[in-house]
């Protein structure tokens, strides 16, 4: 058994202790904004890297996560021979079925036991395998998973809990493949929710969420770094046969080998900029990018964020942006009313509205059904955004 026959007092210290050591032994990397002078500052520190792509950096990150916490295990459905996108590839035979295992086909189930386990003292990695299956799991995750903590005093805790889950848009995915639950979960006290942009920040946040006290659902892009206009116009047929060469796959940076985690809650400006503001989360930070080249063409200087940590949001660094350039866009792929760039704009609306020089955009997914051939008008491409750079400095002559 991996929990041991003590008191569950005795099981949870136990634990914490444990994940207290992991993270004293890994290195924790800071934020620090782009520069053409020092272009990659945090990992710089961190020695020997390797050429991974999304699927293979959560990889090492859960291996690293099962070799520093005997108490941890993984689960999901297909996770034991490595899941749909290959994320858990040979952890079951490196580790063991008693800690790497399958699961029936229950996202409910599947939450449920990780509430379980961890309430008992041990670190669950449950994955639901594709975002758009997370809504059968939504009762535990909102009313078990956030709330046991709060609703017992203090007295009972899951914080050991983290929810894997594909997420964002793919080409064809239709509804049940391609959709973005960010805001459903932020809307959650109790959760942290997390998104990387790719395989470095991937890496370092995963094993900060599993290593965290607090539950968290780490949504991570199926189509990542991936110029969405390309796909878009690939016929259905070729898409089949492209899709898991595309999905997990596109984004190959050099991630370090060592130990490391990035402090969630914190935002990450990519790009120093002094005309205006853009906001973004997950695969949408590419396509921002090159909006921003775009811009820079004609002369307007952008500064890009990466929101990272959804909940709770970095609010002070978006804060300080926006009063420098007083222009601000957010932009993200789910349906824009009530998405959680709405949080965003009211919040900023509020704390900053005498510096803001004209009204703030949003460059989000329409809100509305669509069939195949209107897919590729669906998504907040690179020429919607740069229209909404335009528009704001326009608006601000």
């Amino acid at each position: 058994m991996l929990l041991s026959k003590v008191p569950l007092h005795s099981r949870r210290i136990a634990a914490n202790q444990i994940r207290s050591n992991a993270r004293t032994s890994s290195t924790l990397l800071e934020p620090t904004a782009y520069s053409s002078s020092n272009p990659e500052p945090p990992y710089a520190t961190l020695g020997s890297t390797t050429k991974l792509n999304l699927f293979s950096a959560v990889n090492s990150a859960l291996k690293t996560a099962l070799e520093t916490d005997p108490t941890a295990i993984l689960f999901g459905e297909d996770i034991a021979f490595g899941g749909v996108f290959r994320c858990s590839q040979g952890l079951r035979d490196e580790f063991g079925e008693g800690r790497v295992f399958n699961t029936p086909l229950s996202e409910n189930g599947i939450a449920g036991m990780a509430v379980g386990y961890a309430s008992a003292g041990g670190t669950a990695i449950g994955e639901i395998q594709f975002g758009d299956y997370i809504f059968p799991a939504m009762d535990q995750i909102v009313n078990e998973m956030a709330k046991f903590r709060f609703r017992s005093g203090n007295q009972w805790n899951c914080g050991g809990v983290t929810l894997r889950a594909p997420c964002g848009a793919v080409g064809h995915g239709g509804l049940y493949h391609s959709q973005s639950p960010e805001a459903y979960l932020a809307h959650t006290p109790g959760l942290v929710v997390v998104m990387p942009r790719g395989p470095r920040c991937a890496k370092g946040l995963l094993l900060s969420s599993i290593r965290s006290k607090d539950p968290v659902v780490f949504l991570e892009p199926k189509v990542t770094f991936t110029n969405v206009s390309i796909w878009l116009r690939l016929s259905y047929s070729h898409l089949r046969c492209f899709i898991f060469q595309i999905l997990y796959r596109s984004a190959v940076e050099e991630v370090p080998d060592a130990d490391y985690e990035i402090p969630l809650g914190k935002a990450e400006v990519m790009r120093e900029g002094t005309d205006v503001t853009i906001v973004g989360w997950g695969a949408q930070l590419r396509t921002l990018e090159t909006a921003c080249d775009l811009a820079a063409k004609e002369g307007i200087s952008c500064e890009l964020i990466d929101l990272r940590t959804i909940l709770p949001w970095d609010s002070k660094t978006i804060l300080e942006s926006v009063m420098k350039t007083g222009k601000l866009i957010v932009s993200h792929e789910a349906p824009i009313t009530c998405g959680f760039g709405a949080e965003i704009v009211a919040t900023m609306q509020q704390e900053c509205f005498f510096c803001l020089e004209a009204p703030i955009q949003r460059v989000c997914g329409y809100d509305t059904p669509f069939g195949l051939v209107y897919e590729k008008y669906y998504l907040p491409d690179e020429k919607k955004n740069l229209d909404a750079i335009r528009k704001v400095m326009e608006l601000s002559r």
